[in-house]
């Protein structure tokens, strides 16, 4: 393989800040614009169990990381997975990354009992549907985005 997974914890925040210094670098800033989170604040986000967050490391260097939410549900003792974001270096690509990063996601679902990961694509990113089209079951929804101080 040449890369290891590992989850960040609690006392991590640094690698959370280089985490979110990947996404930016991969998604061009996309989401990612403004001021960084303080160290405080990605303390806090790293002690909290149900963030997880991973990364793919090769010879030291972050190559890819993924975020993701675990959310308890009410209708009964389980709960599901939300991937946040999952993003892999360009010349780390099609090198079974991100698959391996949601394969340790998997194993961490299963043992939180989570009976399911979802994840959203966005259809012109059309690399990152083939990656989920081949790990799980399409559906088709609707997203909405709710400002919560009004307006649209």
């Amino acid at each position: 393989m040449g890369f290891q997974i590992e989850r960040l914890g609690p006392g991590d925040a640094a690698g959370m800040a280089a985490a979110n210094r990947l996404f930016g670098e991969v998604f061009g800033e996309e989401g990612y614009v403004g001021p960084p989170p303080s160290e405080d604040y990605l303390r806090r986000l790293m002690a909290d169990d149900r963030f997880i967050a991973l990364v793919a490391r090769q010879d030291g260097k972050m190559i890819g990381a993924l975020a993701g939410y675990e959310l308890i549900k009410f209708e009964a003792e389980r709960s599901e997975i939300y991937i946040y974001d999952l993003a892999v270096r360009e010349e780390f690509r099609r090198l079974g990354v991100a698959t391996a990063l949601i394969e340790q996601l998997k194993v961490i679902a299963r043992e939180g009992n989570a009976w399911m990961i979802f994840v959203q694509a966005d259809p012109p990113d059309q690399p990152a549907v083939a990656l989920y089209r081949k790990l799980g079951v399409e559906e088709r929804v609707l997203h909405f985005d709710i400002n919560p101080a009004g307006g649209r």
